[in-house]
């Protein structure tokens, strides 16, 4: 039976014992008792006997130790334990110097093991001087005596503590560069290290270990960063970092994986972000044109644990959304076609959508670099909200035909995602209300849901005020369905002539449009003015103005070869084609005479009835693309289709032009007015009286919902304000406003 590795020598004087006695002298697989003047010898290995023989040897040494302590004899048992001890630590450091190679950690693990055992045993035979002497004394306990005299004694030997500490990082090291290494060797040195206190650890092993790991990283980053792209670079980042998470929990203290972490993000990582952000043709623009998720999700999962990390990929990123943008909403190529435009944008939204929730873990600053870039690209381009609405348009007339309504919903909510972006959202619902109503006077809207279902989304953005006018618009399509029944109810006799189908509209709710004359054919103006008898009998106090600029009409014609067709023609072309009934010619002047159409509109109704192939029912000499003042008309006798019903649109630019354009913004800029002077007097009422940077301030804030208020006209509002003495200038400050009840 193995005891202990060392040998421990008591000397007993006590009046209760007439002699000394030399008591407990313990030895590896045997054991000596001796007393003065006699001698007693037991040798034992495996006898049957061994156990009771040990305890019986244990409670004499317990009983002789505690007589001493007893009878005042402590102090000279605490100084032959830490001399016996001493002794015999100093023969297991030479021990262990003198093993050679690999043996060397395993003789010093080995001689650990036998030191805990032996004193654990010691601990036990002095336990009551532990707990008596030792703490009246203020002496060092005996396990930690132990513990500091093998350190003192053995890892402090001067052949032992350099070579123990080379030796530990040379494995680490051999590890680092791909070999296998004995981790149980490593894991019982480095906890002996622990067990001795977190100072010898610390000093003696992990401030170097931790030193030696920066200058390894630091060159090994460097070589890396030389050879390899971005995304082979961060790969190996990654399983470095990995690498030492899992030497920590092998072989290491816990505490240490944050120290040994830090210095691997250092070296490899902080040292070298931008360089890596910024690497040509591997950096993460190039990423982020690429769609490379997992490096991207590799980036920023590494740059996240350092500090600045995710700040220095975020203003890269929004760099080059700002570029991209930037160039998209500006390519004059691309501001031909505006649903293509938008589509774009919708395109690049979802793009970083998808980058930010599969490689950046949905980041919420990252959703907000992105939502700030869109904003600032898309408020670049003026015409964007007139573009938005464009695209709504060509959606909801032909874009969504058999699509679900759950995918409805998700193109309306990427629109709305759009419309938030705009910092002129009244310009939007300026031409939102323009091809909405062309929409629903001429029937050609996909989905009444899904045009209802646009004006809540933007009820709910933008609140009441936003979308009455348009619901308003839905409602008098209604009330005209039912003035329309009344109508014939009151006319039986029409039922057999043409038929006329007539939307009241309220002149608030509808876009302001400009009353245009136009002289109609005979039948169709006794049948509108039937109907103005029978609307202003049932409604008193009301005004009829007709335009005809908005509306449509089905014809049934017959060509030459007794060919028959119906067309679905504007009002215009209706009054221009009903001409060729009394005549076969008939010149540009001639026909812009008889109807009082106004010049462009139609120039560009001839245009779609004579130039367009396959709906030419009417031809024009001389041929040419452009309508002259001396070109003549006659009817298309050559005019065939497969189609008995044939559309005959008129051809109009898609876009508003210059002049249209200009007008819009005008309108706009009167509709702001009121809107600014009511945030003004709102404001003012509140606070009573205000400076003139506060009250600019307040009216921008609370006005950005709908639009950005321009200062100069801000200040023009207010100057309006004080001349009808709803605000007056302080007499001492003439920036002090004051409100006046």
């Amino acid at each position: 039976m193995k005891i202990a590795s060392f040998l421990v020598e008591v000397r007993l004087h006590t009046s209760v014992f007439p002699r000394p006695h030399r008591v407990g002298v313990l030895h590896l697989a045997e054991l000596h008792v001796h007393i003065k003047g006699s001698y007693a010898y037991f040798s034992f290995h495996k006898g049957k006997h061994m156990f009771l023989i040990f305890l019986l040897l244990f409670m004499c040494g317990f009983r002789n130790a505690y007589n001493m302590v007893l009878h005042k004899f402590g102090e000279k048992l605490y100084s032959g334990l830490v001399a016996t001890m001493t002794g015999h630590l100093k023969a297991i450091a030479q021990s262990v110097e003198a093993a050679q190679g690999g043996s060397f950690l395993e003789e010093l693990n080995r001689k650990w093991n036998d030191h805990n055992k032996a004193l654990q045993m010691i601990r036990d035979i002095l336990m009551y001087m532990d707990r008596t002497y030792i703490p009246s004394t203020q002496k060092t306990p005996v396990h930690e005596l132990g513990l500091n005299l093998w350190k003192e004694n053995v890892i402090y030997s001067s052949q032992i503590r350099t070579r123990l500490l080379n030796t530990l990082l040379e494995l680490v090291h051999s590890e680092r560069t791909g070999e296998v290494i004995d981790r149980g060797i490593m894991r019982n040195i480095t906890k002996m290290l622990m067990d001795l206190g977190p100072s010898v650890y610390g000093q003696d092993f992990e401030t170097h270990f931790l030193q030696v790991s920066a200058e390894f990283y630091q060159a090994e980053s460097q070589k890396f960063i030389e050879c390899c792209d971005c995304g082979d670079y961060l790969k190996k980042a990654e399983r470095r970092l990995n690498e030492e998470m899992e030497r920590v929990s092998h072989y290491l203290d816990s505490r240490t994986e944050k120290k040994i972490t830090n210095v691997v993000e250092k070296e490899m990582i902080e040292n070298h972000m931008l360089r890596l952000i910024h690497m040509e043709n591997s950096g993460l623009v190039h990423m982020l044109c690429d769609d490379k998720y997992e490096d991207m999700s590799r980036m920023y999962n590494l740059f996240r644990r350092v500090t600045d990390g995710l700040s220095k990929i975020r203003e890269v990123m929004t760099s080059h959304m700002r570029e991209s943008g930037k160039q998209l909403v500006t390519d004059p190529e691309r501001l031909k076609d505006p649903v293509e435009y938008v589509q774009r944008l919708l395109d690049e939204k979802d793009k970083y959508d998808k980058i930010i929730n599969l490689a950046f873990i949905n980041d919420k600053s990252f959703q907000n670099a992105l939502n700030s870039s869109f904003e600032y690209f898309i408020n670049l381009n003026p015409r964007s909200p007139e573009f938005i609405s464009l695209f709504v348009d060509d959606k909801l007339r032909k874009g969504l035909k058999g699509v679900s309504e759950d995918d409805v919903e998700v193109t309306l909510d990427k629109v709305m995602m759009l419309f938030r972006y705009l910092q002129e959202k009244d310009v939007f619902e300026k031409y939102y209300k323009q091809h909405l109503a062309k929409r629903l006077l001429s029937g050609k809207t996909v989905s009444d849901d899904a045009e209802r279902s646009l004006i809540v989304k933007l009820k709910t953005e933008c609140g009441y005020q936003f979308t009455s006018k348009l619901e308003g618009m839905f409602t008098d399509m209604k009330t005209s369905q039912d003035t329309m029944q009344g109508f014939y109810g009151c006319h039986p006799e029409l039922s057999d002539g043409p038929t006329l189908t007539v939307q009241v509209l309220t002149t608030g709710s509808w876009p302001t449009q400009s009353s245009v004359t136009c002289n109609l054919p005979a039948e169709m103006s006794a049948l509108c003015e039937k109907f103005r008898s029978f609307y202003l009998g049932t409604h008193t106090g009301r005004r009829l103005s007709w335009q005809t600029n908005m509306g449509t009409a089905d014809l049934k014609a017959t060509f030459g070869k007794g060919q028959k067709h119906e067309l679905n023609v504007s009002t215009y072309q209706m009054c221009v084609v009903m001409l060729f009934n009394n005549a076969d010619r008939l010149s540009y002047k001639e026909i812009e005479q008889a109807t009082e159409i106004p010049a462009s509109d139609l120039k560009r109704c001839l245009q779609s009835l004579a130039l367009v192939k396959g709906r030419n029912v009417l031809r024009k000499e001389p041929m040419g693309k452009d309508i002259g003042d001396d070109d003549a008309f006659y009817v298309n006798d050559k005019f065939s289709s497969k189609l008995y019903k044939v559309k005959i649109g008129t051809v109009v630019a898609q876009k508003e032009s210059e002049p249209e354009k200009l007008e819009t913004r005008q309108r706009v800029e009167e509709d702001r007015k009121p809107q600014i002077e009511a945030a003004i007097v709102r404001i003012m009422k509140s606070r009573k009286q205000l400076d003139h940077n506060n009250l600019i301030a307040e009216v921008t804030k609370q006005l950005q919902s709908r639009f950005l208020a321009n200062p100069t006209e801000v200040k023009k509002r207010i100057e309006s304000l004080i001349e009808r003495d709803f605000l007056e200038r302080d007499d001492s400050d003439r920036r002090l406003y004051r409100y006046l009840a």
